[in-house]
């Protein structure tokens, strides 16, 4: 972890001109921060976090030049050890996720009381990660909802991927309406090694019956998945 020595320097970015000169001038009265370069572009701001080395950066996140949320990627990809604020006007659960998943430390609004950037600044500078309160809640409930996704995603392809070389096949002629008897004629095996095979899928996929079967694989893009493997 990067440590502090002396004043904390900061540097800010935000197109705003009039916010980017008030958050500067709070920051010089009603702290000992030091503010080491401000600017209005993101691309000029990446230069200066280049030079200086600041460390904390506190960015506003909706700039038209360049978006706030590749800034701060970019910014991490210097690997300077330079913390990030992000500063937005909106209260967006996806925002907030995007730019905490980005490498941001910290989200603050703009509305904020200046009390509480200043706190924001030292929880951060401090290897803390801060929301505030009004934040925090909204966050972790959008988070555990794309956790939850993710994860249901990923046990869809876990799944899938139990499946041997044959039951593939077998659930492939499956999703395309052919029964029992069609499927062994194609594959040349016998309707009880079919049957296996089928009873082996729904084991796998945790399913109970031929429709729920090709109900998953369609929903989870079975076939697609299949001729890209097959094209390769």
């Amino acid at each position: 972890m990067r440590e502090f020595r002396g004043k904390l320097r900061i540097l800010l970015i935000d197109d705003n001109s009039d916010h980017l000169r008030g958050v500067k001038e709070l920051i010089s009265l009603e702290s000992n921060f030091e503010v080491v370069g401000a600017t209005t572009s993101a691309n000029l701001g990446i230069n200066l976090v280049k030079k200086y080395r600041p460390d904390i950066v506190l960015t506003d996140v909706n700039m038209p030049e360049k978006d706030g949320l590749q800034a701060i990627q970019d910014i991490e990809r210097l690997e300077l050890g330079t913390k990030i604020i992000a500063l937005s006007g909106y209260d967006d659960a996806d925002l907030i996720f995007r730019a905490m998943k980005l490498g941001a430390k910290g989200y603050v609004l703009k509305t904020m009381a200046s009390a509480q950037l200043i706190h924001a600044i030292d929880e951060v500078a401090a290897g803390k990660v801060y929301l505030p309160s009004v934040l925090s809640s909204r966050f972790f409930d959008y988070f555990q909802r794309s956790f939850k996704e993710e994860t249901s995603a990923m046990d869809a392809e876990n799944l899938l991927s139990y499946l041997t070389a044959r039951e593939e096949e077998v659930l492939d002629l499956l999703t395309q309406g052919n029964n029992y008897k069609g499927i062994a004629g194609k594959l040349f095996i016998s309707e009880t090694t079919v049957k296996t095979h089928v009873n082996n899928i729904f084991q796998k996929l945790q399913v109970n019956d031929r429709t729920q079967a090709v109900l998953y694989a369609l929903n989870n893009g079975f076939a697609n998945k299949r001729r890209a493997k097959l094209a390769v």
